[in-house]
């Protein structure tokens, strides 16, 4: 009986030592797990390549927007955005009138942030620090360049590691978001309340021979605390 049991004891122990060295095998096979991105790295990346990618020479205007675009629909948080901008009127709004802004929307801010990031090439992304703000953390950051003044940007980013979104950008402490929400609020209330009047001059805006600067009214109806915009 003692004869039998050590034949079947060293099979399990060999046994059991080969399913060691396989799970050990397969662990040394899988590259080590990545750090999770912070959300200061996610800025410095996301900062760096659009100024390079929009102040690249090398690159055709439409082929430059559209690189830009691509990141922004992966990196922004666009439909929160434009849901945020248009506010209550988003909810009145028709099905049709909603894909169409949509879509303007997204044109419309493409243009805009490519505008003024493009302004600042040949410049660099310093990361100062980082807040928390409700849900959100604020990123703040400095643009530097030679002969350039400083730019203070801070970026609101949401979500969590390996899937962060800018949800806003604020310079010098005029968020865009608000700057774009009242203005889009002043059109409509011009348009005797109707959402079809801020669809036409989003449509005329983001045509080829459209565009506009902010007004120096959006600018001082844009200084506020953007964090208390955000967590009504």
């Amino acid at each position: 009986m003692e004869k039998m049991r050590k034949p079947r004891l060293l099979a399990n122990i060999r046994i059991g030592a080969g399913v060691a060295l396989a799970a050990l095998a397969l662990s040394l096979a899988q590259p080590p797990a990545a750090r999770a991105e912070t959300p200061s790295e996610f800025i410095s990346t996301l900062g760096d390549a659009a100024i390079g990618m929009l102040t690249d020479d090398a690159l055709a205007d439409a082929e430059r927007i559209g690189l830009f675009r691509d990141l922004m629909v992966e990196r922004f948080d666009l439909p929160l955005m434009s849901r945020f901008i248009l506010g209550v009127h988003w909810r009145r709004a028709s099905a049709e009138q909603r894909d169409e802004y949509s879509v303007l929307f997204e044109a419309f801010i493409v243009q805009i942030y490519s505008s003024r990031l493009g302004n600042y090439g040949g410049q660099t992304l310093r990361i100062k620090s980082t807040r928390t703000a409700g849900k959100d953390t604020v990123v703040s950051s400095e643009i530097l360049g030679p002969g350039a003044p400083t730019v203070r940007v801070d970026w609101r980013v949401r979500g969590k590691a390996g899937n962060y979104k800018v949800v806003d950008i604020i310079i010098e402490g005029v968020s865009m978001v608000i700057t774009q929400r009242d203005e889009f609020a002043s059109v409509i209330r011009r348009s005797g309340g109707k959402l079809d009047g801020l669809l036409a001059r989003l449509r005329a805006t983001t045509s080829p021979s459209g565009g506009r600067q902010a007004s120096q009214a959006d600018i001082e109806l844009a200084k506020r605390s953007p964090d208390s915009i955000w967590e009504k």
